[in-house]
């Protein structure tokens, strides 16, 4: 029996090139990335409903290196597509040869994103992978060339499908004959498609290129504020963020609080002047109980020690320009 590894996002095109390949009696596993833009949940949950191993990898060192020097660049926002998916596909020959697989495969649909997904899009993935030879994409594979797995007699073609365009029709139907119920719906999942986040992303990248994992992570909590060219505020939002930044802080970061009033946390990073630390005690002030006040003490803490920073709580007007969104 001959054995694909496919890559698995748990969506219905994914879903769909996994079992049009086990009804050829292919034995198929699936493999699933983890990065800080997107998980592996929905490819679990897919696994478990067709019934196939998924191998789980976290390669978000090795990922955000890409995402900060694409080959191919980016699309609408900070998503490199053509290069992440071969990125992945790359990763995943390096497990098929590793593990004993004899090809891979991906639920890609010729057309179906106009710039990642036409013809020579899929032929430049399948290239920088430097597994070309190996890759198939049973959903549009009738419309693609002929490849070596189908030459060899690996994979029946004539079992294929030939499914193209943006349209979900033809793989509602599908899915609806092999009784496949459970799938959620297209789109999202990649935060790297996503306008503010992007632009939270950019800034980054603009100001600290060297940003770590632990840094992109950090985007994902609370409010974002651009303080100067070396520092910025990160205040939380509700206390899902407030705990999620005090599990994140360094021991060079800096962690506000006003003193007397209930309010949020504020976390203060990079290498600011004084100045830009009583900007960000100004608008920690500001998001909370006393933003009334004339004046406002707020409690800093970096590393073991602190200090109180009297300050005046900024104008919502004000602060809301240093946003970054």
């Amino acid at each position: 029996m001959y054995k694909a590894l496919g890559l698995i996002s748990g969506g219905l095109d994914s879903s769909l090139a996994t079992m049009a390949l086990m009804r050829q009696g292919i034995e198929v596993a699936g493999i699933a990335f983890v990065t800080p833009f997107f998980s592996a949940e929905k490819a679990k949950a897919a696994a478990k409903i067709i019934g196939h191993p998924l191998i789980v990898e976290n390669i978000s060192d090795v990922h955000l290196q890409m995402v900060k020097t694409p080959k191919y660049g980016y699309g609408r926002n900070m998503n490199p597509c053509i290069d992440c998916h071969a990125l992945m596909f790359q990763l995943a020959g390096e497990r098929m040869v590793k593990d004993g697989f004899d090809f891979l495969f991906s639920g890609e649909v010729l057309g179906q994103r106009p710039m990642s997904q036409n013809a020579n899009a899929l032929k430049s993935v399948a290239n920088l992978s430097g597994f070309s030879d190996n890759i198939i994409r049973p959903l549009s594979a009738k419309l693609l060339p002929v490849t070596a797995m189908e030459t060899a007699g690996l994979v029946e073609r004539e079992q294929l499908l030939d499914f193209q365009g943006r349209s979900r029709k033809p793989q509602q139907a599908l899915a609806k004959e092999w009784e496949l119920h459970d799938y959620p719906a297209s789109g999202g999942g990649c935060l790297l498609t996503e306008e503010g986040f992007s632009n939270q992303l950019s800034d980054l990248f603009n100001h600290d290129p060297a940003a770590t994992v632990a840094d992109v992570e950090l985007l994902k909590v609370g409010r974002q504020f651009r303080l100067s060219a070396t520092a910025k505020l990160i205040l939380g939002r509700h206390r899902a963020d407030n705990e999620a930044l005090q599990q994140q802080i360094k021991p060079e970061q800096v962690k506000l609080r006003c003193q007397n009033f209930s309010g949020p946390l504020g976390l203060f990073c990079g290498n600011g002047e004084h100045e830009e630390l009583d900007t960000a005690a100004a608008i920690v002030a500001s998001y909370g109980k006393g933003k009334d006040e004339t004046e406002v003490d707020v409690l800093c803490i970096a590393g073991g020690n602190e200090f109180v920073q009297r300050v005046k709580p900024m104008p919502r007007e004000i602060s809301r320009q240093l946003l970054i969104r």
